[in-house]
């Protein structure tokens, strides 16, 4: 069983399929490649909201918050501003590497990144966590899917979403969709 089978089994996808993604289109506007385990996330999920706590971005979805374009963009101008004060974190020091953001958690300004290094290929990308509001990064060794996958099952090795299982003590684990959270869009 794929990390994505197990996530389609623990959190049900929408019943009604996302919209389909043009990915040689996305791929060209973001300047890189995607890893595989990202474009069937997509594909299986769309934009929107695993267990009230992670937003999923997306290509070109309708709402900036979840369109991966616009939040690369974004994100490049503020980390930019951020290591003229700041040291970088060690997975970035290397010449060439680069984040590129794949999700979100709610409200607090966090971010989780793809670490991409030179000479990697999008799948051996690993993910790197940023709390958004202060100079920590966590780096974990697996693809966004099986650390999305961990967090909602609460085994990943991390010092943040503990709020899930020492506040909000799930029984179940859910997804909502943009449109359902946001207000359709009229796509």
């Amino acid at each position: 069983m794929t990390a994505l089978d197990a996530l389609v089994r623990l959190c049900p996808p929408p019943a009604v399929a996302p919209p389909a993604v043009d990915w040689a289109q996305a791929e060209r506007d973001l300047g890189a490649a995607l890893p595989t385990d990202y474009k069937q996330l997509v594909e299986t999920y769309g934009d929107g909201l695993f267990h009230q706590t992670i937003w999923l971005l997306v290509p070109d979805s309708a709402y900036d918050d979840c369109n991966l374009h616009a939040q690369a963009r974004e994100r490049d101008e503020i980390l930019a501003g951020l290591w003229e004060f700041e040291d970088k974190p060690a997975g970035l020091r290397e010449a060439g590497a680069r984040v590129l953001p794949w999700a979100f958690e709610e409200g607090t300004g966090a971010f989780l990144y793809w670490l991409a290094r030179p000479g990697q290929r999008p799948d051996e990308w690993t993910v790197l966590y940023n709390e958004g509001r202060g100079p920590l990064w966590e780096h974990h060794d697996v693809g966004c899917v099986a650390f999305l996958l961990a967090v909602l099952t609460g085994t990943a090795s991390t010092d943040y979403f503990g709020h899930l299982y020492e506040v909000l003590k799930p029984t179940g684990h859910s997804f909502a969709t943009a449109d359902q959270i946001l207000g359709t869009t009229g796509r």
